[in-house]
């Protein structure tokens, strides 16, 4: 991997299988019971990414040499991600810096460690104020750690961004296995329960004893899952892409059914977002569940790679297209290529997509299955992703529900795309755990 590491001692596959679980499982598990903080030794890294000109001369040379389809046949994205968008991003690629990107990265500390047999990199922002309360911030796909660097200086320097120093945090944010900077598992089973257990002891390694967790997309279902878990220090956890659809509910969109009767405008709206993209946002799903490994041409083709990451859910893809056509959005064109440049010169297309397998044949419940988490939960439901989850089914799927709020614009990528409303979203949430310890 073309980086430069410094050694420190300073530190599924049916519509019913993605909805209520797979019923794929592997004959015998590979997941420890329990991970321990020495496995693979505790010797933290710093680290900084320094790509060789070479690898960004190529990926000009690559974007400038695609092949290009005929155009769809119809006047819409029903069939996908339209030939004019793409060319877009073709054409803004060619003019596009990498270097700014790794510059803003290596701006912040980084470090590697190794867990459980894998190094794993994280961001690790200490904030100045003394009683900071730690957080650990899981991405998903198709993310990485891009999409949470414009939280971190909110969260770790409250009083510069209109916050005050009871609100500040110490903030980790790792690369999830196979994504980013993080080492590609060579076997498998790296699935949601074993990587919250890696954070478990991550955290611990810093010497963090109390800490909370924040995720959306895989990111929601790794802290879902330390909240299961309840490692020792977690005393909370929030979610901007929050697991609540009741069983009623997920037998109903199961089956393509029309809404259940009895449902609160609220509700209704949660049913018809759910039952759209699982009518028509599956694909990338349902291929990286089942056949990770056939998608060479993501890791051949930038622009391929760039496709299949935009074509995620409608409502990210259309504001993200919205973009490439000048208009003022949440996301810019250099900040959606800031993300996939960093999969294409990691080679993480493949290695990032076998989350999906090992999630399918290592099961951990549905993606939006309630999952019985005792400790205090914080949700935040931005309006345009995949679902808005209602309050009503937050306080069913959450006991111990601290926080709810539905911000007024924002959608699946929410550090990224409204980073100062999730950050006033995760000091709200947040108080009255910091009050009561």
């Amino acid at each position: 991997m073309p980086i430069d590491i410094e050694t420190t001692t300073s530190l599924s596959p049916t519509r019913r299988e993605l909805l209520v679980g797979t019923a794929a499982a592997a004959a015998v598990s590979i997941i420890p019971a329990q991970l321990s903080a020495a496995s693979g030794g505790d010797e933290i890294r710093t680290f900084k990414s320094n790509f060789p000109k070479a690898d960004l001369t190529d990926l000009r040379r690559r974007v400038a040499a695609t092949r290009w389809p005929d155009v769809e046949t119809v006047k819409d994205d029903t069939q996908g991600v339209r030939l004019a968008t793409i060319q877009k991003v073709a054409r803004h690629w060619h003019d596009y810096d990498w270097r700014k990107a790794e510059a803003r990265l290596n701006s912040f500390p980084q470090f590697m460690t190794e867990i459980d047999g894998l190094d794993i990199h994280f961001i690790h922002v200490k904030s100045k104020h003394e009683n900071a309360l730690p957080i650990i911030i899981t991405h998903g796909w198709p993310g990485s750690i891009i999409e949470q660097l414009k939280i971190i200086k909110p969260l770790t320097d409250p009083t510069a961004y209109g916050g005050t120093e009871a609100d500040a945090f110490h903030v980790v944010i790792p690369s999830l296995p196979g994504y980013g900077f993080s080492a590609k598992p060579t076997e498998p089973g790296w699935n949601p329960p074993r990587i919250a257990k890696a954070w478990a002891v991550l955290m611990q390694r810093l010497g963090y004893n109390k800490y909370v967790a924040q995720g959306g997309d895989w990111g929601n279902a790794v802290t879902e899952l330390m909240a299961v878990q309840e490692p020792p220090g977690l005393i909370g956890i929030h979610t901007n892409m929050a697991a609540t659809v009741p069983a009623d509910i997920a037998k109903a969109l199961s089956s393509g059914a029309p809404a259940p009767a009895g449902l609160s405008p609220d509700e209704q709206r949660a049913y018809g977002q759910l039952d759209d993209f699982y009518k028509n946002g599956l694909g990338y799903a349902i291929e990286m569940n089942n056949r990770p490994q056939t998608l060479y041409g993501i890791v051949d083709s930038p622009i391929g790679l760039a496709a299949w990451m935009l074509d995620h859910d409608i409502r990210s893809y259309r504001m993200i297209a919205r973009s490439f056509d000048g208009e003022s959005e949440g996301l810019t064109p250099d900040d959606v290529l800031d993300n996939i440049t960093l999969y294409w010169l990691t080679n993480t297309g493949i290695s990032s997509a076998r989350l999906y397998w090992d999630n399918a044949h290592f099961p951990s419940g549905g993606f939006f299955d309630p999952r019985g988490i005792k400790i205090p939960v914080a949700v935040s439901a931005f309006p345009d992703e995949i679902y808005q989850a209602p309050q009503s089914w937050a306080e069913k799927a959450y006991p111990k529900l601290i926080f709810y709020n539905r911000p007024a614009k924002g959608g699946h990528f929410a550090a990224w795309e409204q980073p100062m409303l999730l950050t006033a979203d995760l000091r709200a949430a947040f108080k009255s755990l910091r009050d009561a310890t």
